[in-house]
Protein backbone atom coordinates (compact mmCIF):
# COMPACT_ATOMS: atom_id res chain seq x y z
CA UNK A 1 0.00 0.00 0.00
CA UNK A 2 1.35 3.34 -0.98
CA UNK A 3 1.70 5.96 1.88
CA UNK A 4 0.19 9.15 1.14
CA UNK A 5 3.29 11.50 2.92
CA UNK A 6 5.77 9.42 1.34
CA UNK A 7 4.95 9.33 -1.97
CA UNK A 8 4.17 13.22 -1.43
CA UNK A 9 7.63 13.48 -0.12
CA UNK A 10 9.21 11.20 -3.81
CA UNK A 11 6.46 13.94 -5.64
CA UNK A 12 8.37 16.82 -4.11
CA UNK A 13 12.03 15.52 -4.51
CA UNK A 14 11.21 15.16 -8.00
CA UNK A 15 9.92 18.68 -8.65
CA UNK A 16 12.96 20.19 -6.81
CA UNK A 17 15.23 18.05 -9.09
CA UNK A 18 14.07 19.14 -11.97
CA UNK A 19 12.94 22.57 -11.05
CA UNK A 20 9.61 22.54 -11.57
CA UNK A 21 6.88 24.03 -9.42
CA UNK A 22 3.49 21.89 -8.50
CA UNK A 23 1.59 23.72 -11.38
CA UNK A 24 4.24 23.10 -13.99
CA UNK A 25 4.83 19.64 -13.13
CA UNK A 26 0.65 19.28 -13.50
CA UNK A 27 1.18 20.78 -16.90
CA UNK A 28 4.20 18.43 -17.48
CA UNK A 29 2.50 14.89 -17.21
CA UNK A 30 -0.30 16.60 -17.94
CA UNK A 31 -2.79 16.34 -15.11
CA UNK A 32 -5.12 18.75 -13.42
CA UNK A 33 -3.23 20.86 -11.44
CA UNK A 34 -5.39 20.47 -8.49
CA UNK A 35 -4.51 16.95 -8.61
CA UNK A 36 -1.25 17.56 -7.90
CA UNK A 37 -2.16 19.63 -5.07
CA UNK A 38 -4.02 16.75 -3.29
CA UNK A 39 -1.43 14.38 -3.32
CA UNK A 40 1.14 16.65 -2.30
CA UNK A 41 -1.15 17.18 1.01
CA UNK A 42 -2.61 13.27 1.37
CA UNK A 43 -5.69 14.09 0.29
CA UNK A 44 -5.77 11.71 -2.38
CA UNK A 45 -3.98 8.68 -3.22
CA UNK A 46 -2.11 8.46 -6.85
CA UNK A 47 -3.87 6.83 -9.56
CA UNK A 48 -2.33 4.12 -12.02
CA UNK A 49 -2.98 6.72 -14.52
CA UNK A 50 -1.06 9.21 -12.60
CA UNK A 51 1.81 7.08 -11.59
CA UNK A 52 2.19 5.87 -15.26
CA UNK A 53 2.40 9.41 -16.99
CA UNK A 54 5.09 10.20 -14.08
CA UNK A 55 7.46 7.19 -15.33
CA UNK A 56 6.70 8.15 -18.76
CA UNK A 57 7.71 11.58 -18.91
CA UNK A 58 10.76 11.39 -16.40
CA UNK A 59 13.14 9.09 -17.56
CA UNK A 60 15.19 9.50 -14.50
CA UNK A 61 12.06 7.92 -12.34
CA UNK A 62 12.27 4.58 -11.19
CA UNK A 63 8.33 2.66 -10.83
CA UNK A 64 9.50 1.10 -7.38
CA UNK A 65 11.22 4.07 -5.83
CA UNK A 66 7.93 6.26 -6.76
CA UNK A 67 5.70 3.84 -5.70
CA UNK A 68 7.63 2.56 -2.41
CA UNK A 69 10.91 4.36 -1.97
CA UNK A 70 12.87 1.37 -3.25
CA UNK A 71 15.40 2.03 -5.48
CA UNK A 72 17.22 4.68 -5.97
CA UNK A 73 16.49 8.62 -7.81
CA UNK A 74 17.44 9.45 -9.92
CA UNK A 75 17.32 6.33 -11.39
CA UNK A 76 21.43 4.57 -11.77
CA UNK A 77 22.74 3.03 -14.60
CA UNK A 78 22.57 -0.49 -13.24
CA UNK A 79 19.37 -0.59 -12.86
CA UNK A 80 18.07 1.14 -16.04
CA UNK A 81 17.58 -1.70 -17.74
CA UNK A 82 14.71 -1.88 -20.26
CA UNK A 83 12.67 -5.01 -20.41
CA UNK A 84 13.74 -5.50 -24.23
CA UNK A 85 17.65 -5.71 -22.59
CA UNK A 86 16.61 -8.38 -19.85
CA UNK A 87 14.98 -10.41 -21.87
CA UNK A 88 18.37 -10.81 -24.44
CA UNK A 89 20.72 -10.80 -20.97
CA UNK A 90 18.76 -13.74 -19.40
CA UNK A 91 19.29 -17.52 -20.47
CA UNK A 92 16.08 -18.44 -23.07
CA UNK A 93 15.79 -22.13 -22.88
CA UNK A 94 14.32 -23.66 -26.28
CA UNK A 95 12.66 -26.17 -25.82
CA UNK A 96 14.15 -29.92 -27.97
CA UNK A 97 12.25 -31.69 -30.30
CA UNK A 98 11.27 -34.32 -28.29
CA UNK A 99 9.75 -31.85 -25.58
CA UNK A 100 7.90 -30.28 -28.34
CA UNK A 101 6.61 -33.31 -29.50
CA UNK A 102 5.43 -34.52 -26.33
CA UNK A 103 3.70 -31.17 -25.58
CA UNK A 104 1.88 -31.67 -28.88
CA UNK A 105 1.44 -35.37 -28.11
CA UNK A 106 -0.52 -34.08 -24.55
CA UNK A 107 -2.22 -31.15 -26.68
CA UNK A 108 -4.10 -33.74 -28.97
CA UNK A 109 -5.47 -35.80 -25.90
CA UNK A 110 -7.24 -32.86 -24.28
CA UNK A 111 -10.58 -31.30 -25.25
CA UNK A 112 -11.09 -27.73 -25.26
CA UNK A 113 -13.79 -26.90 -22.42
CA UNK A 114 -14.21 -23.33 -23.26
CA UNK A 115 -12.54 -20.58 -25.11
CA UNK A 116 -12.57 -16.33 -23.77
CA UNK A 117 -11.86 -13.53 -26.35
CA UNK A 118 -10.86 -10.44 -25.34
CA UNK A 119 -11.39 -7.26 -27.00
CA UNK A 120 -9.26 -3.88 -26.67
CA UNK A 121 -12.40 -2.69 -25.16
CA UNK A 122 -12.29 -4.24 -22.00
CA UNK A 123 -15.30 -6.55 -23.29
CA UNK A 124 -14.91 -10.36 -24.15
CA UNK A 125 -16.90 -13.55 -24.94
CA UNK A 126 -16.92 -16.65 -23.46
CA UNK A 127 -17.46 -19.87 -25.14
CA UNK A 128 -18.49 -22.97 -23.35
CA UNK A 129 -18.40 -26.23 -24.38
Amino acid sequence: MINNSEFADRITSMMNFYQLSASAFADKIQVPRSSISHLLSGRNKPSLDFVLKVVKEFNEVELYWLLNGKGTFPKSETTSNTPEQVIQESEINTPTVSEVTELHKNALSKKIERIVIFYDDGTFKEYIK
